[in-house]
Order: C-alpha cells, then sequence, then structure tokens
C-alpha cells in the first residue's frame, strides 16, 4: 500500500542520541512506511545526534528531509517550520524520545479511510522508564468526539506523542503557538472551538518514554504560570466556566507546588491506569468512572 501520510519530528541538543534512534526506527519499520519523515533540528546538536541523523538518512533515504534551524526557538516554533515541510495533508506527530508500534500508523490511517470528517486521531500511550518491556501505566483518553470534550475542559484530551492530524485543519486553527509545555494542549482545544472532529483509538498506539524529568517538567512555578495562563484563555473564550477556572486553578497550583515523589505518585495511581498484563480492561473501567463522576478526572495538571 502506498505511503500516504508524512512524520513530523523535532529533537534538540538535549536529547539522548539513542533515545532518537530507537524513535525514528519505530517510524521506519511501520506496517505501512513514510514516504515523507521530516525532521527538525531545533538549533545546533550533538557530534553524537547528528552521527545517528547521518545512520538513519542512510537507512531512510530519499524519505528522510532534516530541517536545521539556526538557533533554538522551542517546540511551538520547530513544528510550525516542519508541519511546513509536511508533503502529505495527514501528519503523524512522532517525538524524538517515543516508540511507536508497528501497526500505528496503519491504524490510524485505516480511521482516517473510514471517517473522512474526523480533524485529529491519536489513541493510548504506554509509558516506560527503561524499555518497552518493563511497561506499568497507560494514558487513556476518551474516544468519541462528546467525550473528548467534556475531558478537554479539564485535562489535554489527546496524547501527542502518538497524534496523525489533518494538516489542513492545524493551519486553519493557527498552527502550533509558543505556550510552555502546553502548545499542543493549547492547539486542541482551538481546533475543537472550531469545530474539527477527534477520535481516540482505545488501544496502545505508543510507548512513551517516561521517568523523574517527565514528572519535574510538570512542577514548578513556570508550568504552573503556563496552565494559569491557559485556562485564563479556555474561561475567557467559554470553553469552560469561572468555577472551572476556579477549581483548575487551584488544584493545579497544589500539584505544581509539591514534592516530585507526591506528583510522580498522582500520575502512576490517579492520572493513568494501571497495566492489567493482556486485557484492556482497565479503559472499560476508566470510562465508566469518567461517566460516574468526571471531577475525579481534574487530577490537577494537564495531561
Amino acid at each position: 500500500m502506498e505511503s500516504n501520510y508524512s512524520v513530523l519530528m523535532s529533537v534538540y541538543y538535549k536529547e539522548h542520541p539513542e533515545y532518537l534512534r530507537q524513535s525514528m526506527q519505530s517510524m521506519y519499520d511501520q506496517t505501512i512506511p513514510t514516504d515523507d519523515f521530516v525532521l527538525v533540528c531545533d538549533g545546533p546538536l550533538t557530534l553524537a545526534l547528528d552521527t545517528v541523523i547521518t545512520d538513519m538518512q542512510q537507512a531512510f533515504g530519499s524519505r528522510l528531509h532534516v530541517v536545521r534551524l539556526l538557533k533554538n526557538g522551542g517546540l511551538g516554533n520547530a513544528l510550525n517550520v516542519g508541519i511546513q515541510q509536511c508533503k502529505h495533508n495527514l501528519v503523524a506527530r512522532m517525538d524524538s524520545d517515543d516508540v511507536s508500534r508497528p501497526e500505528r500508523c496503519e491504524r490510524q490511517l485505516a480511521v482516517f479511510r473510514a471517517h473522512p470528517e474526523f480533524s485529529l486521531v491519536s489513541g493510548i500511550v504506554e509509558e516506560f522508564s527503561d524499555t518497552v518491556d518493563h511497561v506499568t501505566v497507560r494514558r487513556i483518553v476518551p474516544e468519541q468526539q462528546a467525550d473528548i470534550l467534556a475531558f478537554a475542559k479539564k485535562r489535554n484530551p489527546f496524547n501527542h506523542p502518538c497524534i496523525m492530524y489533518k494538516k489542513s485543519d492545524v493551519e486553519a486553527a493557527g498552527g502550533y503557538q509558543d505556550f510552555y509545555l502546553l502548545e499542543d494542549y493549547y492547539l486542541w482545544i482551538r481546533m475543537l472551538q472550531h469545530g474539527f472532529i477527534g477520535y481516540n483509538l482505545q488501544e496502545p498506539l505508543l510507548w512513551m518514554r517516561a521517568g523523574s524529568d517527565m514528572y519535574k517538567r510538570r512542577g514548578g512555578w513556570k508550568y504552573f504560570l503556563s496552565q494559569r495562563k491557559l485556562l485564563c484563555y479556555m474561561h475567557q473564550s467559554e470553553f469552560i466556566t469561572y468555577g472551572q477556572y476556579l477549581m483548575g486553578t487551584f488544584i493545579r497550583l497544589g500539584v505544581a507546588m509539591a514534592p516530585n515523589n507526591f506528583r510522580s505518585f498522582i500520575f502512576n495511581n490517579i492520572l493513568r491506569r494501571k497495566l492489567n498484563k493482556g486485557s484492556m480492561e482497565w479503559v472499560t473501567r476508566y470510562n465508566l468512572l469518567n461517566r460516574l463522576n468526571p471531577m475525579w478526572t481534574w487530577g490537577g495538571v494537564c495531561d
């Protein structure tokens, strides 16, 4: 089957070379491979990272298009530059330290073929800190548009590392904009406000690298201010009520200022679902809990 989607990835100098190699290889090994892999180098990279890119250029050949920016300008800027270079309207986002399942893009393409009215298709991610053989939790997001809209008022409704979207619809909503650690969430809200339809496959599509560093990034005063700024936008644009704005601000302040080990506990025991080996029982239980008691999902952080 001919490829009909682009891959968009951004990498910067702090990335681990082996993580980048694993991430790119996972896209190279897709059951339906891409013919257009756009890699944006967000500023100068290390020699080790450049070596990985050289190796991958030999593996991907003409399918890999490397875009080098002179200085680091942040994820939002890098993705906006990269999306302009994507030649297909369907774009699969990929982070430089995660690992896609081999059938990820095939499953997403099938959804777009069956539902051309959809603009965004994501799915479940499984978090790991060592190898993909040691997964303990899943981040589950709601399947259908009505539940996605309700969830978006409280938390990020799509898993950015494994999303596939229509380039034209992303651009129509204004594209990625500078928003500290929340570029994707801000974009999804604007797209939903424009009436674009999203869908989340209720199956794992990607292994996401987690660990203490991820929880540290989800804390601190700077991150809280970014969260509050997003909540302000959501309230001012009438996406959430004033009461929801106050509750969201209060909870996020508490979690952002909490010790990192406590924040880790919240992620792994409240915001994530423990992996039940060999089944999707947790998906059903998660969706049931969300319907019976929507307030539990506020959780205190944006993802």
